[in-house]
């Protein structure tokens, strides 16, 4: 989808372990970008501490007209736009959106894992929380997850529901 300014939202990948370097130096370039993060617990040998770990390992989101493009390939840690049917893929405002608005939830927790890896089962509608009136597709999982399909990205976000959060899709 595409918003009056004529940019569009892409998935770059970068260096491993470099997503908010890379966040940082495109902001200093001048380039909206997004590393989405979660806090988290990180164990270290002697305490404790909370860590703002990236959300999509080696990725970060640009928004970004066909202009823009050489500024961002450019940036130190930037390896190269993530590719959906041979063209960089854009990412929909809604999905951007939805990642975001969900990352505010108190307590919100999304594990990533790549499409790839998953075979499609059976459609549901998340019935409350942020994702509410959602359709889903459940590739794997149990009573607790559901996995949401990020179709451009090839990736799969794992969101945790209660299992009565769920229901399934009705198909006539």
């Amino acid at each position: 989808m595409e918003n009056n300014t004529g940019k569009k939202w892409f998935a770059i990948y970068t260096k491993p372990r470099w997503e908010k370097k890379v966040n940082s130096r495109l902001q200093e370039k001048g380039v909206e970008s997004w590393c989405p993060v979660q806090r988290k617990e990180s164990q270290w040998s002697d305490r404790k501490k909370i860590i703002e770990d990236p959300l999509f390992k080696s990725y970060v989101f640009v928004h970004i007209n066909d202009d823009e493009k050489i500024k961002v390939l450019s940036t130190d840690g930037a390896l190269q736009f993530v590719y959906y049917l041979k063209q960089p893929a854009v990412i929909r405002d809604e999905e951007i959106e939805l990642i975001k608005s969900y990352l505010l939830e108190k307590d919100a927790h999304i594990t990533v894992e790549n499409l790839r890896q998953f075979r499609t089962n059976n459609k549901v509608v998340i019935s409350k929380g942020v994702f509410m009136d959602a359709e889903g597709t459940v590739i794997k999982g149990g009573s607790k997850k559901v996995y949401v399909r990020l179709e451009s990205l090839e990736q799969v976000l794992i969101v945790e529901f209660p299992a009565e959060h769920l229901h399934l899709k009705c198909e006539l």
